[in-house]
């Protein structure tokens, strides 16, 4: 399992203590202390979902949460907090996270409910159109369309596309890249992916709004500019 794990607890020993659980369990994990702090490790990382507190200094859960679902849409995150209150599991729920775990909580259940949650994200059905800029993109049918000119991708290139879409504005390491959707990382199937990515960059040339962005010697950052 190569499941990255973003936890966002200003707790010290309970964010240490979650990110040793996750581990121990095959997950990826990393611990930032507030909303500022996750939103700046999501412009260097690409995460699989988020564990969010929501009383935290500087930015709150909420907070984050709010901004999260503007920038990252398609990006899976849960809250784990003591606030008990109704009207507070509500809004949470409503600003778009897939649980509210009230603490203290058992550790197992989290596991599963985090498991149950990319279950969902991961093997749902891909959306029937996604608007990447001036582009609708339709994964299943392997279609992207622009002002009635239409284009059929390969099977690997509408993956490919759609992963991008998955982590916008993210940093995307190649090795995600490759691991995810050629299954190896090595030389060539790394020359490969860079051939798909400048298929991508000239199917998206007509919007200047879109750039696949290369960081040298990581990957690569999908932006696209409202």
């Amino acid at each position: 399992m190569n499941i990255k794990v973003l936890i966002v607890e200003d707790d010290t020993d309970l964010g240490n203590l979650l990110k040793q659980y996750l581990e121990i369990n095959n997950f990826q994990a990393h611990r930032v202390y507030n909303g500022i702090e996750a939103r700046e490790e999501l412009k260097r990382e690409a995460y699989d979902i988020l564990i969010i507190d929501v009383m935290m200094p500087k930015e709150d859960g909420f907070t984050l949460a709010e901004k999260l679902v503007q920038t990252y849409p398609q990006l899976p995150f849960l809250f784990v907090t003591a606030r008990k209150l109704k009207e507070d599991i509500l809004y949470g729920l409503k600003l778009g996270a897939d649980d509210y775990i009230l603490k203290p909580f058992d550790a197992d259940e989290l596991i599963q409910r985090i498991r149950n949650i990319l279950k969902r994200t991961k093997i749902a059905p891909a959306p029937e159109t996604i608007q990447i800029g001036i582009y609708q993109f339709e994964p299943v049918n392997l279609m992207l369309t622009s002002a009635g000119d239409q284009k059929i991708l390969t099977e690997k290139e509408a993956r490919l596309l759609h992963y991008l879409c998955l982590h916008q504005n993210q940093v995307i390491k190649r090795n995600d890249i490759l691991n995810h959707l050629w299954k190896e990382s090595d030389f060539f199937n790394g020359r490969s992916m860079d051939v798909f990515i400048s298929r991508l960059r000239k199917y998206l040339a007509q919007d200047k709004g879109i750039h696949i962005e290369s960081i040298r010697g990581i990957g690569f950052r999908f932006i696209i500019d409202n």
